[in-house]
């Protein structure tokens, strides 16, 4: 009794520190988050850009707190960063911007997008320099729009060309005894091929060597233009390996300067006009997205709004969450947006591989519907494929950059047969009594049948007869031409283009021009507004307070080491099979 006693006293102590610890975070954040910032004349605003660039911001919503149960994975928002640009391109207190560069984890359409924001900073003949102690093949094509570009003499740069890869499973599915049964239509619609061979198959290498030329031209085109070099050379030096190291790549004029921190400095300095003891005034951008100024100010007057639906993710039915595009919830924001009065237009920011076949046509309706009442206008970001595409076919205009990665028109379904694992490998077998031929349809535990596997084909063909002609009709084609462009297959932003998948080859900024010129509204009479509302101040807390479920993967990894691998195909295996309207695999470009 008295040990029992004296543990739920314990208990109630231990409670109350957690509770006055999370009181004392909340008054430090809720101080912290007051007021703007000030800023000094003459500052720099320097992006580190060293974790992952998502679409929208990803805050911990307690600084300085990560819970070990549930770490918060940061994302640094593009769309902050293209306002954010913009906004120091109209402050006369921010002389330049300072690039300080290592590996940046983004697309190559989002780094476009934010070469494009820094090509125009400069016209405002203000200066951009960059410094890397090394830089990664998509660090250096930011750096690359800077004025001086500097590398430590001890560091490397990366310009060889792009590389795709892809993992198969078939190999450890064969020593699980694990029978997958595949059900698609359409040549390249190889999403399942890592359950079935060990390499890619010809079709998804040829639209593989596709895209990524595709891509790569533009990205050496892009350089060439910033740095003055001829496209051939470019295509020579990548091609050939000719920068190995920092040297060389100031000998074939990829860098200006090799250098340490403290020189750039200096350069920094020169021109701001200091002197050498004097201490430059940076400014971080996490700071300076706080900092209100009189242009940012300006763009929270007008009653008019264009609404932008962010949609950034897998595809998934309900609510999603961070990195997973809920159908629910983007549905409850274009109804919101379709029946407010102050918002004239609809932006639909996609960076999507794609999901379930069932959520994108749920989310496709929707637009058909909010698009009789104003524009809907789709900007692709870095992947707007499958399921991805399927709801950017929905509106009115789609914009997409040229390296976006996009198509992949086809659906696909995988089942898993685990009756020889279960019986050869742990000794479980199992019985059946069904009250019908087909009850058992689908289980995991028994071999599928050719009437069942003729049930299920039938399914996926008629999904893909139901995508193709929805894309047909949305995009004023012929079913026969688009049947020929899907398939299943995989295109860049500028092959889509050629193809008719895509109306205009642009950026973010471009898609908001067309839906203001088609809602008639002119700059400076409308401002954007974000979609989905994010969550409250405490709802995050509370989310941050439990435990995630990446924080449970990560322990679940680290417990099994090299065994992970077995169990993620295990896991598949347990799921629920569903029609999928996904990208062929996941697309690794490095």
């Amino acid at each position: 009794m008295i040990l029992r006693f004296l543990g739920n006293i314990l208990a109630v102590v231990i409670g109350l520190g957690i509770f006055t610890g999370l009181v004392i975070f909340l008054v430090f954040a809720l101080a912290s988050s007051g007021g703007s910032p000030s800023i000094s004349q003459k500052s720099v605003l320097v992006f580190k850009l060293r974790g992952n660039i998502t679409e929208r911001d990803i805050d911990n919503p307690i600084p300085n707190f990560n819970n070990p149960l549930n770490p918060v994975t940061s994302g640094t928002g593009l769309l902050g960063i293209l306002h954010n640009i913009k906004k120091a391109k109209q402050d006369s207190k921010i002389a330049g911007i300072l690039l300080n560069l290592r590996g940046v984890s983004a697309g190559f359409a989002s780094l476009k997008e934010i070469r494009e924001a820094l090509i125009d900073f400069k016209k405002s003949k203000k200066f951009v320099l960059a410094y890397g102690e090394s830089l990664s093949e998509g660090a250096y094509y930011l750096a690359s729009v800077a004025d001086k570009i500097y590398v430590n003499p001890t560091g490397d740069i990366e310009f060889n060309g792009l590389s795709a890869e892809r993992t198969f499973y078939k190999g450890a599915l064969d020593k699980l005894e694990v029978k997958p049964e595949v059900f698609r239509v359409g040549t390249y619609k190889s999403a399942v091929e890592p359950y079935l061979v060990d390499k890619m198959s010809e079709a998804s290498r040829e639209q593989t060597e596709s895209y990524l030329n595709s891509i790569y031209n533009l990205y050496l085109k892009d350089v060439s233009k910033s740095r003055g070099i001829a496209l051939e050379e470019l295509t020579k030096i990548s091609d050939s390996l000719l920068v190995q190291n920092v040297q060389d790549a100031l000998k074939y004029k990829l860098i200006t300067h090799v250098g340490y921190y403290d020189e750039i400095e200096a350069e920094m300095k020169k021109r701001l006009g200091l002197k050498a003891k004097t201490r430059v005034k940076l400014v971080n951008y996490g700071k300076y997205r706080e900092v209100k100024t009189e242009w940012s100010e300006q763009q929270s007057e007008p009653n008019a709004n264009i609404a932008v639906i962010v949609a950034e993710g897998e595809i998934q039915s309900g609510n999603g969450g961070d990195g997973v595009i809920g159908s629910a919830k983007i549905v409850t924001a274009l109804r919101t947006a379709r029946k407010r009065k102050s918002v004239k237009a609809v932006v639909l920011r996609i960076n999507s591989p794609g999901g379930s076949a069932l959520a994108s046509d749920v989310m496709w309706r929707e637009i058909h519907l909010t698009r009789k009442v104003k524009p809907v206008i789709a900007s692709m970001s870095d992947v707007a494929a499958s399921g991805g595409y399927y709801i950017a076919m929905a509106c009115d205009t789609i914009v997409a950059q040229p390296n976006t990665i996009t198509g992949s028109i086809g659906i696909f379904s995988v089942y898993f047969d685990v009756s020889q694992l279960m019986k050869n490998k742990i000794g479980i077998t199992t019985d059946y009594v069904n009250t019908g031929e087909f009850s058992a349809l689908g289980n995991p535990n028994k071999p599928f049948t050719a009437k069942e596997k003729a049930i299920i084909q039938r399914g996926v063909n008629q999904g893909y007869e139901s995508f193709t002609s929805k894309a047909a009709k949305d995009r004023g084609m012929q079913l026969d031409a688009l049947k020929r462009i899907a398939s299943g297959r995989v295109w860049s932003g500028s092959e889509a283009k050629a193809n008719g998948l895509v109306d205009i080859l642009g950026s973010f900024d471009d898609a908001v021009a067309i839906a203001a010129k088609r809602a008639k509204l002119k700059s400076g009479e409308y401002r954007l507004h974000y979609f989905p509302i994010e969550k409250p101040f405490l709802d995050k807390v509370r989310d941050n307070l439990g435990v995630s479920a990446k924080a449970r993967q990560q322990i679940v990894k680290k417990e099994l080491g090299e065994w992970y691998p077995y169990f993620e195909i295990l896991k598949k295996v347990k799921e629920k099979p569903k029609v999928q309207a996904r990208l062929p695999y996941d697309i690794v470009i490095k």
